[in-house]
């Protein structure tokens, strides 16, 4: 009687997250093939009129005025998504998905250096957050459908159903894992993409033509560039809290910070001559796993994403990341007597890895998009990557699980 009284609990709680998580992926998969969409027209329109740079400023005026105006409880973003996994108290605004949406479509429009994973991660949440009052959930409840909202977010955007998976459960804190979320955060995750795919979304196709067999020397260059995409990560992170600190302090009134960035953003692009660092960069990622690019594109995509988002702009940090680590890991090819696409492909992952806390979403991610044969390469690099990208990253809210090193437990930082 008590095995079948067990068996009947599992059963019941495999059907409730099962429909829960199909619930949750519909909305998040919905949400973000339309956000890629209207990504399409804005990166195809700020491609066929060069002159909407100059308006840069003026866009992101308007995006720092509306959440001024509307938006000051959802401004923290995913980082607000983290909070209230750890410590619940309301739920979040549905006002967080046009919020993000518009302001993220506007600053691609108009020539920012943003992601998108941020925006798909923030509705994914927000709309599976709506779940809770309908259904009456516990706090218990809600982190898990929070987390599985993350997952199909991130999912659905990138097209890597099981790096999304473990992304909701690994970014909440450093060094654990939430497995009592495993079984939400995966259907979301998986049946979230489908749902992408099944409205017409295409995602990039990423291919690196020579995998080399293992050798005592492949590992090590693994290594070292593990050690360099880490510390890279690490720099990222800091340099853009820091900025967005600085700005904080000596601009009082939000809406001109975005507007002071605006015009760096647009005076760097006309002195330079070209809007190579601007917008999401994919071509430039492309040309990454093809060819060897100039050593100092990750430098610039650096400055254009670091003063983008530390004034306000909104979007994401991962794309511009893995443009940042796959132009790196192009340029230490030759030094490290490695192919070309093969490191840039380790960076594309490794860098992200080091900036989010995230080793094993990473190694997933590219198992996902290269292919099962460079797991071991990205494996290495991503780990590596992430003991030395220190314990704070991209993602403010996100809590110090374990420590990564046992020398040093009691470290803040490293």
């Amino acid at each position: 009687m008590h095995r079948l009284s067990a068996l009947t609990d599992l059963l019941q709680h495999l059907l409730k997250w099962l429909l829960l998580a199909f619930v949750v992926a519909v909305l998040a998969g919905t949400a973000s093939a339309g956000f890629l969409f209207a990504l399409e027209w804005a990166t195809a329109t700020r491609l066929a009129h060069a002159w909407l740079i100059w308006l840069l400023p003026v866009a992101g005026f308007a995006v720092g005025w509306l959440y001024l105006r509307y938006g000051s409880s959802v401004e923290g973003g995913a980082n607000l998504l983290i909070d209230e996994i750890h410590d619940p108290k309301k739920i979040i605004p549905l006002r967080m998905v046009p919020l993000v949406l518009g302001g993220t479509v506007i600053s691609h429009l108009f020539g920012a250096s943003v992601g998108r994973e941020g925006t798909a991660v923030q509705m994914g949440g927000a709309l599976a957050d709506q779940l809770t009052r309908m259904f009456r959930l516990n706090n218990e409840d809600r982190r898990i459908i929070l987390m599985a909202g993350i997952s199909a977010g991130f999912a659905s955007v990138f097209g890597t159903p099981l790096a999304g998976a473990i992304f909701g459960l690994e970014v909440l804190a450093i060094g654990r894992l939430r497995y009592e979320a495993m079984l939400p955060c995966l259907a979301a995750a998986v049946i979230a993409d489908q749902v992408g795919l099944l409205w017409g979304v295409q995602h990039t196709h990423y291919a690196v033509p020579l995998i080399p067999a293992l050798s005592a020397w492949t590992l090590c260059a693994m290594v070292i560039a593990g050690v360099l995409f880490g510390v890279t990560g690490k720099l990222f992170a800091h340099a853009t809290h820091g900025l967005s600190a600085l700005m904080k302090r000596w601009i009082a009134y939000a809406p001109l910070r975005p507007l002071a960035g605006g015009v760096a953003v647009a005076i760097a692009v006309w002195l330079l001559g070209t809007d190579k660092y601007i917008g999401l960069g994919i071509p430039t990622i492309v040309d990454a796993l093809k060819e060897p690019l100039p050593a100092y594109d990750f430098l610039g995509k650096m400055a254009f994403t670091i003063v983008s988002l530390g004034t306000g702009f909104k979007g994401g940090e991962v794309t511009p990341l893995f443009f940042i680590g796959a132009t790196l890991g192009n340029a230490l090819g030759p030094l490290l007597h490695q192919p070309v696409t093969l490191l840039a492909a380790i960076g594309f992952v490794a860098v992200f890895a080091g900036a989010a806390n995230t080793p094993i979403a990473s190694t997933l991610m590219a198992m996902e998009l290269f292919g099962a044969d460079i797991g071991v390469y990205a494996a290495i690099a991503c780990v590596v990557a992430y003991l030395f990208s220190g314990h704070a990253g991209i993602y403010r809210a996100q809590r110090g699980g374990h420590a990564k090193r046992t020398a040093h437990k009691d470290s803040a930082d490293t």
